[in-house]
């Protein structure tokens, strides 16, 4: 359905965008590594202010804190590239927002800070649901510091358009 209705513009993006116009749902996205690529790109496509709410851009873990209730807890048990990380960013967002669906971007982009644990690349894309669900997903890019942002953001809008499609 949500193809259909914007056959002239297939950038995921506009995807994300006919497909929660048609669902009626909104989106707001809490990105660290992407540094605010995500709102970016949701932004750039025409009529996005009637589903995108907001974003935060919670670089250092004490901006994770204080602007989206991430455990400290959690970033000293996990740090703040993991799964539980991303979970807690995208269950912040999505109550500082009130929006139906939130995104959550944590990782490292490189060139450097990566380890032999957590090597350069290593992302972890949540998406949260008003509906109570949280799916995150581990991923490991290649490339240099832009591409790994851009292939971060694109698996973000790949999640949305699956869980949003099943709302």
């Amino acid at each position: 359905v949500f193809k259909e209705m914007n056959m002239a513009d297939d950038r995921l993006e506009a995807q994300v965008g006919a497909l929660l116009l048609a669902k009626g749902l909104t989106l707001c996205a809490a990105e660290s590594c992407t540094g605010g690529l995500v709102m970016h790109r949701l932004t750039d496509i025409p009529g996005s202010s009637a589903y995108v709410l907001g974003g935060v851009v919670a670089y250092a873990n004490e901006a994770k804190e204080s602007l989206l209730g991430v455990r400290r807890a959690t970033l000293i048990a996990h740090g703040a590239v993991s799964d539980e990380t991303a979970e807690e960013m995208a269950r912040g967002a999505l109550d500082a927002f009130n929006a139906d669906l939130a995104i959550s971007i944590t990782g490292i982009a490189g060139p450097g800070g990566g380890s032999a644990l957590k090597p350069v690349g290593l992302t972890y894309i949540g998406v949260a649901a008003r509906a109570g669900i949280c799916a995150v997903q581990r991923c490991l890019f290649s490339g240099d510091r832009a591409a790994i942002k851009q292939a971060a953001a694109d698996e973000a809008f790949r999640m949305v358009i699956d869980i949003a499609g099943k709302q």
